[in-house]
C-alpha cells in the first residue's frame, strides 16, 4: 500500500509471497480481490447470520444483531483502527480500479443480500421488498462504515468509531424496517 494499489503489479506481489504469477490466479480472479481479502468472509458471514437467526427475529433484525456481533468480536471487515482502516481507505481512494470494483462488491452484496433476506422470509424471487430492503441495508452499512472511518480519523479512537457505526446501522434499519413494514422482512 506504500506505493500505491496501482503502481504494484502482480508479478512482485507473487515475488513478495514467494510464489508463482499462476499460484496468485487460482485464488484471486482479479488482482483488486487480493486487496479486498476479506469480502468472502464477510459475505459468508452476514449470509450464516441470516440463517441462524432466531425465530421471533426477522430477517432485518437478524443483520442487525449480525452488524453489533461484528463489531463485538471484531472482525477484520469493521475494523476501524490505523492498522485496519486508515491506509486501506486512502489506498482505495487514490485509485480508479480499487473504487470501481468497490462499487461492484457492493453491487454483489446487494444482490446477495436480497436472495438471503427472501431466503430468510421464505419469499420467492423477484421480491421488490427484498430488492429494497437488501439495497437500504447496504446503503446503511456503506454510510455507517464511512462515518466511522472518518471518526477514526479525526479522534483515533476506536470505541467512539464503534459506537457511531452502531448508531447507524441501527437508525438505518428502523428506517428500512418502515420502508418494508407489512412485509415479513420488517
Amino acid at each position: 500500500m506504500e506505493r500505491g494499489f496501482d503502481q504494484v503489479t502482480v508479478d512482485e506481489i507473487a515475488e513478495a509471497a514467494d510464489v508463482s504469477r499462476m499460484t496468485v490466479f487460482n485464488h484471486f480472479s482479479r488482482k483488486e480481490d487480493m486487496f479486498f481479502d476479506l469480502d468472502d468472509e464477510g459475505r459468508e458471514e452476514l449470509m450464516a447470520g441470516l440463517q441462524k437467526k432466531e425465530n421471533s427475529a426477522s430477517p432485518i433484525e437478524a443483520v442487525r444483531r449480525f452488524a453489533h456481533w461484528a463489531v463485538a468480536e471484531q472482525r477484520p471487515y469493521v475494523r476501524f483502527s490505523e492498522a485496519g482502516s486508515e491506509k486501506f481507505l486512502e489506498t482505495i481512494q487514490a485509485s480508479d480500479a480499487l473504487k470501481a470494483r468497490a462499487r461492484a462488491i457492493r453491487d454483489e452484496l446487494t444482490d446477495m443480500l436480497t436472495v438471503g433476506l427472501a431466503k430468510a422470509a421464505n419469499r420467492h424471487l423477484p421480491d421488490p421488498a427484498a430488492s429494497l430492503a437488501a439495497s437500504l441495508l447496504v446503503a446503511t452499512w456503506v454510510v455507517a462504515a464511512f462515518e466511522a472511518h472518518r471518526i477514526f480519523r479525526e479522534s483515533r479512537d476506536v470505541e467512539r468509531s464503534n459506537t457511531a457505526f452502531l448508531a447507524i446501522v441501527d437508525q438505518g434499519i428502523r428506517g428500512v424496517k418502515v420502508a418494508v413494514e407489512g412485509t415479513p422482512y420488517a
